[in-house]
């Protein structure tokens, strides 16, 4: 199995003392990226990361979650997925990375449909582009896996499976804002969308990454935000989770939920919630004891075990998966994930 890509990491840079090009060289993937302008006018950015010296089997499109990003972690993971024979691509969503934000906040996403719509548009045309007729794979992470099931509940029979890492289909109580204020949230956010003193009980960072180096090489990067989330924000956010957790059972992709047992951002028992409940025929659940919210984030050899099991994952089911549909199949009407 190829080797992630975070053991040349170092606490300053994902490529460690490479520059980017030798970097994408000693892994064989090309890389590129670009900027779209979706139906808000926002632009957003995209990369992509293609095999150089392995064949294409499949394409796997990556989420990210809040205050993430492609361009640091995720693109380690994003090039262990293409050098394993997987065209990869992501998008930095709204207020994240380089894209723009909404009204120029930064990590600001009072609600989260144009965001599924983004993702929306980003996939269908790279997959159009690169490769219509193979098996097609979703990746999450937090946040990002609340968006990808929404994506896949909008798109019925368009992916051929889904990855969800650490989802966040419910907040941990640990990481929540404290009572009486997540009951007012609803007014907060109607009177002072834009308020920015939610309280959390600890940085994401902090209580993401097990490895402490690994901790300041997600603090290090530039593009990334460690302040609190806005009011509008933080009630959209738990929103979301109820609104999904009334859903699992519309849930009938493929699934593989990794999932760390200590995770106190995202709450564990509400992935277990969607195992059992979700339509799913093919279904897996890994509960990892004692990982945390970020499973990169733990050690070497838990990285590779973690990761290992998505690579072996998404080869055995982009081999026996169906063709998927051609572009004209892919784009899905734009509507409310609400329900």
């Amino acid at each position: 199995m190829a080797r992630h890509p975070i053991a040349v990491a170092n606490e300053e840079s994902p490529f460690g003392t490479l520059t980017p090009d030798e970097f994408y060289a000693r892994h064989s993937v090309s890389h590129s990226s670009e900027f779209i302008t979706n139906a808000r006018g926002l632009k957003l950015f995209t990369q992509s990361w293609t095999p150089l010296d392995t064949p294409i089997t499949g394409i796997v499109a990556v989420v990210h979650g809040f205050t993430g990003e492609s361009s640091w972690f995720l693109q380690l993971t994003s090039v262990l997925f293409a050098k394993s024979g997987f065209a990869t691509c992501a998008i930095d969503h709204q207020g994240h990375g380089f894209s723009e934000g909404l009204d120029g906040l930064d990590t600001h996403i009072p609600n989260i449909d144009g965001v599924v719509d983004d993702c929306i548009q980003c996939f269908d045309s790279f997959r159009a582009r690169h490769a219509p007729d193979l098996p097609a794979f979703l990746y999450s992470e937090s946040l990002g896996g609340a968006i990808a099931l929404y994506i896949s509940l909008r798109q019925k029979g368009v992916w051929d499976g889904l990855i969800l890492n650490g989802a966040m289909c419910g907040i941990s109580a640990k990481f929540k804002p404290p009572w009486p204020l997540e009951h007012f949230l609803f007014i907060v956010a109607k009177l002072i969308p834009t308020w920015r003193v939610v309280p959390t009980r600890g940085s994401i960072p902090d209580v993401s990454f097990k490895e402490p180096w690994k901790r300041k090489l997600a603090i290090a990067s530039p593009r990334r935000t460690v302040a609190r989330p806005r009011a509008a924000t933080a009630y959209e956010l738990i929103r979301i989770c109820n609104d999904l957790q009334g859903r699992f059972e519309e849930v009938d992709v493929p699934l593989l939920i990794v999932h760390g047992g200590d995770d106190v951002v995202c709450d564990p028992a509400c992935v277990e919630e969607l195992y059992k409940r979700a339509a799913s025929t093919d279904k897996t659940l890994r509960i990892h004891p004692g990982m945390w919210h970020q499973l990169v984030g733990e050690p070497e050899e838990s990285v590779e075990l973690v990761f290992g099991e998505m690579i072996d994952w998404l080869k055995s089911r982009g081999s026996r998966a169906p063709k998927a549909k051609g572009a004209s199949g892919l784009s899905a009407a734009v509507g409310s994930t609400s329900g």
